[in-house]
């Protein structure tokens, strides 16, 4: 099993929680960690799941399989009114992006993951 097959979610803290970002793995109920930036989330999120596997193992439990906790599948379907769908459509072929790229780039600033 390679620790790159866990997926994780990350999420920016606010102020009131220190900010930067947390790190979770699904997999794995209590193995999170965070970062100023969401690379620095990223590699201790990577330590502190190698340290929770480690000690599984040490303590003789088993370590869950990736994906073993019912993580999405990265895909969704989503109706939409057709006014809301024409306009969707009508900018992204201005912007020269794909409908899809286009409501990624805005879920994923909706969530705080502004590039």
């Amino acid at each position: 099993m390679n620790i790159d097959d866990y997926p994780f979610e990350i999420r920016p803290l606010g102020k009131d929680e220190g900010g930067g970002f947390l790190i979770s793995y699904p997999d794995f109920n209590v193995c999170v960690s965070d970062g100023e930036t969401v690379e620095e989330a990223i590699q201790s999120g990577r330590e502190a799941l190698e340290a929770t596997i480690a000690a599984l193992v040490a303590q003789g439990h088993p370590v869950p399989a990736p994906n073993g906790g019912g993580v999405a599948s990265g895909r969704f379907v989503a109706r939409v009114p057709k006014s809301l769908h024409a306009q969707l459509a009508a900018r992204a072929k201005a912007e020269g992006v794909s409908l899809n790229t286009l409501a990624l780039s805005f879920l994923a600033a909706g969530l705080g993951f502004r590039s």
